[in-house]
């Protein structure tokens, strides 16, 4: 099982219907399969999401945020690992909103640091 742990990521890739921004850092913190993080940024005031992590790392979580337009905003996420050559991590997301529009897209993340 992948520990994401203190592992640090940033969006490279976003769905135009999506509000998360390169600016916006997500810090993970995991016990057990048990996986958390807060964030912020240019768009989001403040998030919050929380998920579980299979034995071959996939996350299955739920979030939810609210933006500048103070919005809140909530949705789920299946979040799928590619290990790099430089053994940082890029997650795959494919992503929903369970309010608003309930549009879906695909985010793009990469560890950092």
């Amino acid at each position: 099982m992948i520990n994401y742990d203190g592992k640090k990521f940033r969006a490279i890739l976003n769905s135009e219907n999506g509000e998360v921004s390169e600016d916006l850092i997500f810090e993970y913190r995991q016990i057990g399969d048990l996986l958390s993080c807060h964030y912020s940024g240019t768009q989001i005031r403040k998030g919050f999401l929380l998920g579980i992590v299979s034995p071959s790392g996939v996350i299955e979580m739920t979030y939810q945020q609210v933006n500048f337009q103070n919005e809140l905003r909530t949705g789920k996420c299946i979040s799928t690992p590619e290990v790099m050559e430089n053994g940082r991590i890029c997650l795959h997301e494919v992503w929903e909103w369970t309010n608003g529009d309930l549009s879906s897209g695909y985010s793009l993340l990469e560890e950092i640091g």
